[in-house]
């Protein structure tokens, strides 16, 4: 599985453009095929922080995501509402198989 994180720094004054950008890209994009989730969320601490969390079933899946029209769109429409720079982060990750552990033992611990 890919994770990605984004941050995405928003202009307070375009807010409302930015919310349904998000709106867009999230339903189309949650229906592309090898898309576990995909979601925006408006931070806390700052809410002109655009935060983006992204689940796919493998590397192909996210890279076929980067060539949809969507994805072109929003790309195009994304720097006349940033206001700074965007940071995004990408883990693979693997997740443990539920039947190959006896749960009795306790899993190891890494320091």
């Amino acid at each position: 599985m890919i994770i990605v994180h984004g941050l995405i720094p928003i202009r307070p004054d375009c807010r409302e453009q930015v919310l349904q950008m998000a709106r867009r890209m999230t339903e189309a994009t949650q229906a592309e095929q090898g898309c576990v989730s995909y979601d925006f969320y408006l931070g806390l601490s700052d809410p002109n922080t655009l935060m983006l969390f992204q689940e796919w079933e493998s590397m192909e899946a996210l890279m076929g995501h980067f060539q949809t029209p969507h994805m072109e769109e929003f790309l195009r429409e994304l720097p006349h509402v940033v206001s700074g720079e965007i940071t995004t982060r990408r883990y693979a990750v693997q997740s443990v198989d539920d039947d190959s552990e006896d749960p009795a033992e306790p899993a190891p611990v890494i320091h």
